[in-house]
């Protein structure tokens, strides 16, 4: 789940890492009003989730209170547009305004999980305000890393050699080293996937603050973060992903014309991969689970429908936990409630898969049926192309 800038902060704050001073304003007047408060040059920032907002037109400075009004008018409600949101951008209707500081060095800071080490690694760079992408590809000995050992947690040696790593002064390394071992401990307590700090900033007067944030938490530990839940803004989610979530789907919308509809992530991640091997471009992920219910296979093609992208649907099923004849009741359950007018290529096998066959074959719907996941890719590709 990821949550604003404004809003990470406020946690960063609650759990001692420094940021500047600031608030959140929901309309121009209270981008004033904060303004007004903090005195002096501030920094309107729009909030939407998605990086490059600067670039993008949102994020200005102000010279006082009614600079700040003005500059809120034109940002609240524009489409702002990032590398990041695609062409169609997202409409701004937040402000975060914050004291303006002064800059002396921008550093780069960000705690992930290291998938092929199984354990939190900790990057820090003083190429700060850049993207780390951008870094690791054209100045890969610019980014220091520290592996974490769950079990053990943040050593002090580790904060330090990663602050001694980005050559500052020293009391200004030691507030460095400070400021990781805070941000890790927010990053264990949250059960955070990722927490950025880009630019980490150090003032003219050698104090270290989070200039940027971004949090994002892991959806399978939110149960014990229930507060957490309240950050959520579904006007920055797609509106797909959030109705899957109430069937407990997993589905993740992506910019192909291929529907995808399979039981397991990893068969899924294969759909999706022999989908472009044929030729296609897959719209989704789509994992509907090893126990998935009728009405959740009936979910799940509602969701897939209400794309306007997709132009055909590969249900891919290996009947393990599930039975293939309940997901072809689902299919058919979600057919006679959802008009369909593009092909729907069926690939099922294992469990009660002769079954589910005759269920399909007597449904009297128009289903393609293939006998391997390759045929399934090339006759959904195929179906597009003759279309």
């Amino acid at each position: 789940m990821k949550i604003h800038e404004y809003q990470a902060k406020e946690i960063l704050k609650e759990n001692g890492v420094p940021v500047p001073k600031g608030g959140v304003a929901f309309s121009p007047e209270e981008a004033r009003a904060i303004a007004k408060e903090l005195g002096s040059t501030v920094v309107v920032k729009a909030q939407i989730h998605a990086g490059g907002r600067g670039k993008g037109g949102g994020v200005k400075l102000a010279k006082n209170d009614e600079e700040a009004y003005e500059l809120a008018k034109k940002i609240f409600g524009m489409m702002l547009v990032t590398h990041q949101t695609g062409p169609e951008g997202k409409e701004v209707k937040r402000l975060l305004v914050e004291q303006g500081m002064n800059i002396k060095k921008e550093l780069y800071l960000g705690i992930v999980i290291d998938r092929a080490n199984g354990c939190p690694v900790i990057m820090a760079s003083e190429a700060g305000g850049m993207e780390i992408e951008e870094v690791a590809a054209k100045t890969p000995e610019k980014i220091l890393k520290a592996f974490i050992d769950p079990a053990v947690g943040l050593a002090a040696f580790q904060a330090m050699q990663l602050a001694l790593g980005l050559k500052q002064d020293k009391e200004v390394t030691r507030k460095i080293a400070d400021f990781i071992t805070k941000l890790y401990n927010v990053f264990i307590k949250y059960d955070c996937s990722l927490a950025e700090i880009n630019p980490l900033l150090i003032t003219g007067d050698g104090e270290v603050l989070a200039l940027d944030a971004k949090i994002n938490f892991d959806d399978n530990a939110l149960f014990r973060h229930k507060p957490l839940m309240e950050l959520r803004d579904y006007d920055e989610e797609e509106q797909l992903e959030i109705e899957a979530s109430k069937h407990d789907l997993n589905y993740i919308k992506l910019d192909g014309t291929i529907g995808c509809m399979v039981n397991g992530a990893g068969l899924a991640m294969a759909t999706m991969d022999i989908i472009k091997l044929a030729g296609g471009e897959p719209a989704n992920f789509l994992d509907v689970g090893g126990g998935a219910s009728e009405e959740r296979v009936a979910a799940a093609f509602e969701i897939l429908m209400a794309d306007k992208n997709v132009k055909a649907v590969l249900i891919n099923i290996f009947g393990g936990i599930v039975r293939c004849d309940r997901v072809a009741r689902g299919i058919i359950s979600a057919l006679e409630k959802v008009k369909v007018a593009i092909p729907v290529v069926v690939r099922l096998a294992g469990t009660n898969a002769g079954e589910a066959g005759a269920l399909l074959e007597n449904s009297g719907m128009n289903f393609v049926v293939a006998e391997s996941l390759k045929d399934a890719a090339e006759k959904v590709v195929k179906q597009i192309s003759n279309r």
